[in-house]
C-alpha cells in the first residue's frame, strides 16, 4: 500500500493541489497530516482527493472547534485525533503527532510500524528501535523546500517527494 505522510501546510492550496495530483498518479490509498492545516479550506482541499486522510491538530490550527465540525459533519474522506492519532493501514500501524518529544515516546513504545511528526519544517528519517521515525517536512515551503512523503508500506520504501518544481 502506498501512504502519503505530510505536515504543515499552512494554507498554501497551490502545494495542497501539487500534492493531491501525485497522490491520484501514483495511487496513494490514505494520507497522513500531521498538523498544521491552518484554515478550512484545506480540508475541503484535501476531502476531493478522495482518499481517507488522517490528521492531528498542530500549533497553528487555531479554529480546532470549526475544523472538527467539518471533519465529523461535511468531510466524508476526513478523521481528526486530536494531539496523537494511530491507524492500522492495511496492517501497517501507524502513529502520528505535531510535535518530535511526542513522536519519539510514540516510536519507543514499540507498538508502530511508522511514527511521523511536523513542526519544524524539516524532513528527517529515522530508525527508533523497530520504527521509522519520520518528519515530512513542510507542504508550504517557508524555508523554501515543500515537499512530503510516499511511503510503500508492503516494500519499506520512503521517498520524499520535492514539491519546489
Amino acid at each position: 500500500m502506498i501512504i502519503a505522510v505530510m505536515s504543515d501546510t499552512h494554507d498554501h492550496i497551490w502545494n495542497v493541489q501539487k500534492v493531491l495530483g501525485i497522490v491520484k498518479e501514483r495511487g496513494v490509498k490514505a494520507m497522513v497530516h500531521c498538523g498544521d492545516f491552518v484554515a478550512p479550506f484545506v480540508l475541503k482541499a484535501l476531502n476531493e482527493g478522495a482518499v481517507p486522510v488522517h490528521g492531528v491538530f498542530g500549533n497553528n490550527d487555531g479554529d480546532q472547534f470549526t475544523l472538527t465540525r467539518l471533519s465529523l459533519t461535511v468531510l466524508s474522506h476526513v478523521t481528526l485525533y486530536g494531539l496523537v492519532g494511530e491507524c492500522d493501514l492495511g496492517g501497517f500501524r501507524v502513529g502520528f503527532t505535531h510535535y518530535r518529544p511526542v513522536a519519539e515516546g510514540l516510536a519507543a513504545s514499540n507498538r508502530f510500524d511508522l511514527v511521523c511528526f511536523g513542526h519544524s519544517h524539516e524532513a528527517c528519517l529515522e530508525t527508533v528501535g523497530r520504527t521509522t521515525l519520520l518528519n515530512p517536512g513542510e507542504v508550504m515551503g517557508k524555508d523554501g523546500h515543500p515537499g512530503f512523503y510516499l511511503v510503500d508500506t508492503t516494500q519499506g520504501r520512503y521517498d520524499r517527494i520535492d514539491l519546489s518544481s
